[in-house]
């Protein structure tokens, strides 16, 4: 391909955070350089990695010059770490990724066409994703397809501010974001433990996103993820939910947005009552009735709450029993 022809396709930021993932950076960052897309940047943050994550990483570099590579000396949270990289991206388009995941072949070229023949405000290109254990095991698929590989139901596309409170339905990690919108949206809420559905409220209700029916990426289940942290009593995930509720509930228009966000709320007043965070279930108590009056289900929570029942340790052990992947599900 010429020169010229590098020039006119648009650059693509790969903003990759690293921490103690020492056993599987280097295969994600070996995904970003055998992309076959041509302008690729890719930005290497290690958040204060206390494993030999930084070593690999500076390793990695020497053979890929190209590669920007910050190191934190403590970890500044993923929010942050990744407004870091944000601030030194000029592409068109931005990818996050962690360094325990991986990008399949082909897929940036695939999501900067998508993003290219859409019209009208779009900020996100979304894909399917297949979940892999540590090691490297497929054990599940984001979206379940049929024997052509296609998802086999409908993905909401375009409008989806109500879809994004009704349930997890994005795997995070296949986001194809545009940088400008990023950088309007101010990048992510670093008050916030994590990005995604903060990021999802704020931008699906003023932008529209595109579902790409391929599964492109590998997203990497391990016990100590952040995702999987939520079943534990002293998350921090579940503070930072309800701030975001409440950021989606002054965004709320319709009657069926504001339905939509107190179905979440009373799925969050039970996941917070499962992790002995009773004050905090009771402040989502506070949140749904602002929205409706509660169901007999969710008084009951409520009412149990007020108890400061121990039930954390049956709450994990049913878990165990569950499908693998829905305890990486912050729903």
């Amino acid at each position: 391909m010429s020169p010229f022809l590098n020039q006119i396709k648009p650059w693509v930021s790969v903003i990759c955070i690293s921490y103690n993932h020492a056993s599987y950076v280097e295969q994600a960052l070996q995904s970003v350089v055998d992309q076959d897309y041509p302008n690729v940047e890719l930005i290497v943050i290690d958040n204060g990695s206390i494993d030999r994550s930084a070593e690999l990483i500076a390793r990695f570099t020497e053979r890929h010059s190209a590669i920007r590579f910050i190191q934190n000396p403590v970890n500044v949270g993923l929010n942050r770490a990744f407004n870091q990289g944000l601030a030194l991206a000029e592409g068109r388009y931005v990818v996050d990724l962690s360094a325990d995941d991986v990008l399949l072949p082909g897929r940036l070229s695939k999501q900067v066409a998508q993003f290219e023949k859409l019209a009208g405000p779009y900020a996100v290109v979304f894909s399917n994703a297949a979940y892999i254990d540590r090691s490297g095991r497929e054990v599940a698929l984001h979206y379940a397809v049929d024997a052509s590989g296609h998802a086999r139901l409908p993905v909401p596309s375009g409008n989806v501010f109500k879809p994004i409170l009704e349930s997890y339905f994005i795997c995070t990690p296949t986001m194809m974001m545009r940088r400008d919108v990023l950088n309007e949206l101010g990048g992510y809420d670093e008050t916030l433990a994590y990005e995604d559905f903060d990021f999802w409220v704020r931008s699906a209700r003023l932008y529209h996103y595109a579902y790409l029916d391929e599964v492109l990426t590998q997203k990497r289940l391990t016990p100590d993820s952040l995702s999987a942290q939520i079943v534990y009593t002293n998350t921090s995930l579940l503070y930072s939910t309800l701030a975001v509720c409440y950021k989606a509930f002054e965004r709320c228009v319709t009657p069926d947005e504001f339905r939509a966000l107190a179905g979440r709320v009373r799925r969050f007043i039970r996941k917070a009552f499962y992790v002995e965070q009773f004050d905090l279930a009771l402040q989502f108590g506070d949140l749904l009735y602002h929205i409706e009056q509660p169901d007999w289900q969710s008084k009951l929570i409520l009412g149990l709450s007020r108890l400061h029942l121990p039930v954390n340790k049956l709450y994990r052990h049913y878990l165990k029993w569950s499908p693998v992947f829905h305890s990486a599900k912050l729903d």
